[in-house]
């Protein structure tokens, strides 16, 4: 999953104010180990290969990954979007921008990333399986457990995002927590009712079973309750593409004081067909969510956010070393923080127009900060993250 190197601007200073709150951290089961009774466990096995029958589709062809990973390249029509009652006998609307080469998938397949039974025994629990735990968003970006440092938009009518955002590892301390940098997409009152569009890229051991950023997408129409999950990992997303796999590890990274290497995606609303499309790099289509997965934001959007996210389970007894971005504050700058540039919504004409009024928000500066600016070369951005747990953050 290649990124693009990327130069300093000359950056002219425009910071902007956050705040801070304190949610508690949630319950975290004690060293993570249970004894499982043979029975029972016999049973588990059983109904994690029934559900890997049901994600792993059958391929065309198999591709190794240098880092582990099998790449599947299933038949379009048989991924796991079409196993939703609304898409069952479609086809993905697909535009033929891309030609096969060296080892991308044949045309009419899609790559996608297979899940092993070592995925599923790291997960919480399989009703859980690929979804991230609820409740995690609210309007002012705080949420028990999960801290952020966002930039966001609110107060007019959303019709997609743009960015683009350098790519980091961050250290993540246990396999229950993530570091991810994303775009959301939002509408709803941030109760049950919840709709997200994400995209990005994260540090999730329990998901991948390592500490590579990957690029990731989710959505939910209920505030995380039942619909939606990561990638294609539940029916919904239909890829079209032939040369992303979602969930793959990116290369190459960004180094501290060195290269920046950084990914642009793009979350846009089809106005003819009402399906939300997402755009990897220059012209690039992933694919799509179906306008019909959605309640609130089979219209358009109520809200953009832009930012990084980690969750912190207090593991140690204080506050996680999880890492956000380069796991360097936002005042170090280019080089040394993460950033996202170039900062874009979609608005109702199907055009992409600069922020109207860019706000940010840092929940626990002491822990990862946000600073935010405009200039001619990067438009709209700014610099987030931080390390975690230090001498200010306990």
């Amino acid at each position: 999953m290649a990124s693009s190197y990327v130069r300093s601007p000359r950056i002219i200073a425009f910071f902007i104010g956050f705040s801070s709150s304190s949610p508690s951290a949630p319950p975290r089961r004690a060293g993570g180990e249970q004894h499982v009774p043979p029975g029972e466990e016999l049973a588990k096995l059983k109904r994690i290969r029934a559900h890997l029958r049901r994600l792993n589709k059958p391929s065309a062809k198999t591709i190794q990954s240098p880092d582990g990973d099998l790449i599947d390249c299933v038949p379009s029509h048989l991924q796991p979007a079409f196993d939703h009652p609304e898409l069952k006998g479609q086809k993905p609307l697909s535009l033929q921008l891309w030609a096969v080469s060296g080892e991308s998938c044949p045309e009419g397949t899609v790559p996608i990333r297979r899940t092993t039974e070592a995925d599923m025994l790291r997960a919480s629990s399989l009703r859980r399986f690929g979804r991230k735990p609820a409740a995690m968003v609210r309007r002012d970006s705080t949420s028990g457990g999960h801290e952020h440092a966002v930039g966001y938009v609110t107060g007019e009518q959303y019709f997609g995002a743009k960015a683009s955002l350098n790519v980091w590892a961050p250290r993540v301390t246990t396999p229950s927590e993530f570091s991810l940098s994303q775009i959301w997409v939002i509408s709803g009152s941030f109760g049950g009712d919840l709709n997200t569009i994400e995209a990005g890229w994260q540090v999730s051991p329990e998901l991948y079973g390592d500490n590579r950023p990957r690029f990731f997408t989710y959505w939910t129409t209920d505030a995380y309750q039942a619909t939606g999950c990561y990638n294609l990992l539940c029916s919904g997303f239909v890829q079209t593409n032939n040369r992303v796999a979602i969930g793959a590890a990116i290369s190459p990274l960004s180094a501290l004081s060195g290269r920046q290497f950084d990914i642009s995606l793009l979350v846009w609303k089809d106005p003819k067909h009402g399906n939300w499309w997402l755009e990897y790099g220059p012209g690039l289509l992933v694919g799509y969510w179906p306008s019909f997965l959605f309640s609130r934001l089979a219209q358009h959007a109520s809200m953009v956010q832009f930012g990084g996210e980690v969750v912190n389970t207090k593991a140690a007894g204080g506050h996680t070393g999880t890492q956000m971005g380069s796991g360097h504050f936002a005042g170090e700058g280019f080089g040394r923080a993460a950033y996202f540039r170039n900062l874009q919504v979609v608005d109702w004409d199907n055009s992409l127009v600069p922020l109207g009024n860019l706000r940010v928000l840092a929940d626990h500066p002491n822990c990862y900060d946000i600073k935010g600016g405009i200039n001619k070369g990067w438009g709209h951005y700014f610099y987030y993250g931080g390390p975690g747990r230090n001498m200010r953050c306990s």
